[in-house]
């Protein structure tokens, strides 16, 4: 049995017996089906999937690894069922279903040993200064209706449930203490970018818009004092709401004096602060960071058809986003290059934030017409050793194809597959892109492997 978290849903892959065994408890629990559907419970036996909530999927691993027996894991179901019923606590976001989402095929694997311990270590000394601010709550929401608080739209999304959001309303009318919020000031725009305290800032937008944005649901408080049971922004007593209105929510702002030619501490600070929970991957952080036009470009070269092709599925962590960007600051960049791999792109992506340093059509040139070759020449099986996609495999065959390609069109698909051949049979190659993938010699040495390969094609 083995189970993978995606946000605030786990999507259980079950054996048949262990399938037999859970629909026959599923079914005999009788009155508890509308709480299982109010879980996000769903069965779908083609692909042998369970897909649940994090809570009862771990209530399930238990049972189907014997911890539990049947009454125990329907003792479990009636604590749940009990809690849900007093307290209403289920997220108010969370979709009805989300079945259509699940997308034929295996996730695809990515091989990319790293090593040298160098990717999470920071090499800068920074200089940052920071200054605190204290913002009334309707002057808060203002902000990032008019999106000069820019929420950076996280895979995590909205995660609190309806009562934890209503408790948070609650503490800010009775007047109790907050947990205050992160901003960074963007030295451009002078807009605020929230590093930590998007759940507080989003509960205060729903509230004031009396709805969950994503569900469309009512916000009205639950779970709270009699007095503001029941309650929406615009239903509370006019005291009460200037009461809300003037509360004060302190903010930390923050701003990176140097090094002045990126913003690479915002991507550790978020990093080091965004920790609970499922903890972001590295392209997830820069899409938050680092957003502007060159962020949304990688969002659309990421559904070109020939990509889609090669890699698979859309990756859900942004690995595949991660790879694109990985060829791009490699093609452009990489006789700058310098370990560790992490840093180098967060450079790359800081910089060319807004297309400053390659336009949008140099990017697509450079990207578009090289994986579509590779997928013409070499097929699904493009970068893969045996059935993994390699990482460095992919970038030193992208970068070698695309120079090639700059000094024109390939015409002989036969003689190039057969280049490629060669080198990935290489004994000096194939190390270089197993071991210690992002030192610099490796690095160097495969670019400039990959692009002599192909340099004759015709």
């Amino acid at each position: 049995m083995e189970s993978e978290c995606n946000e605030s849903i786990v999507i259980v892959e079950l054996s048949d017996e262990e399938l037999d065994m859970l629909e026959k408890d599923i079914v005999g629990s009788g009155g508890f089906q509308t709480v299982l559907r109010r879980l996000q419970t769903h069965v779908d036996r083609n692909r042998n999937l369970l897909y649940i909530t994090p809570e009862l999927a771990s209530i399930i691993t238990r049972y189907s690894s014997g911890q539990y027996g049947s009454g125990g894991f329907q003792e479990r179901l009636k604590v749940i069922a009990e809690r849900m019923e007093e307290a209403g606590d289920y997220s108010p976001d969370m979709p009805e279903t989300k079945l259509e989402d699940v997308v034929d095929g295996e996730e695809t694997v990515i091989e990319d040993n790293l090593g040298g311990g160098t990717e999470n270590t920071v090499l800068n000394r920074y200089e940052i200064t920071s200054y605190g601010a204290d913002y009334t709550l309707d002057s808060l929401v203002k902000r990032i209706r008019e999106d000069n608080i820019f929420i950076p739209p996280f895979q995590r999304g909205f995660v609190w449930t309806h009562r934890q959001a209503s408790r948070f309303i609650e503490s800010l009318l009775l007047g109790l203490p907050v947990p205050g919020i992160f901003l960074s000031k963007e030295p451009e725009s002078n807009r605020l970018l929230v590093i930590d305290g998007q759940q507080r800032l989003r509960t205060l937008r729903y509230f004031y818009d009396c709805r969950f944005l994503e569900s469309g649901k009512p916000f009205a408080l639950r779970g709270v004092d009699t007095r503001f049971e029941k309650q929406t922004y615009e239903t509370l007593s006019p005291s009460d709401r200037r009461h809300l209105d003037d509360s004060i929510l302190h903010a930390t702002v923050i701003k990176q004096e140097k090094p002045s030619n990126d913003e690479s501490s915002i991507y550790y600070i978020f990093e080091r602060i965004n920790t609970g929970g499922t903890q972001l991957a590295a392209q997830e952080i820069r899409k938050c960071v680092y957003h502007g036009r060159f962020n949304e470009l990688l969002d659309e070269l990421n559904s070109n058809a020939a990509w889609r092709l090669v890699y698979g599925r859309i990756n859900a962590r942004m690995r595949d986003q991660e790879l694109i960007l990985r060829f791009l600051a490699l093609y452009f960049c990489g006789d700058d290059y310098k370990a560790p791999l992490k840093r180098f792109l967060n450079r790359y992506m800081s910089s060319n934030i807004n297309l400053t340093l390659q336009r949008e059509q140099v990017i697509k040139d450079a990207f578009e017409p090289t994986i579509k070759l590779a997928y013409e020449a070499f097929g699904q099986s493009a970068f893969k050793r045996v059935r993994v996609l390699n990482a460095a495999v992919f970038d030193a065959v992208m970068v070698g194809l695309a120079k090639r390609l700059a000094a024109g069109c390939i015409s002989n698909n036969i003689a190039l597959k057969e280049a490629y051949d060669d080198l990935m049979a290489d004994a000096a190659f194939q190390e270089a892109c197993l071991f210690s993938t992002s030192d610099d010699a490796n690095v160097q040495y495969r670019l400039k492997q990959a692009t002599a390969a192909f340099v004759g094609v015709q």
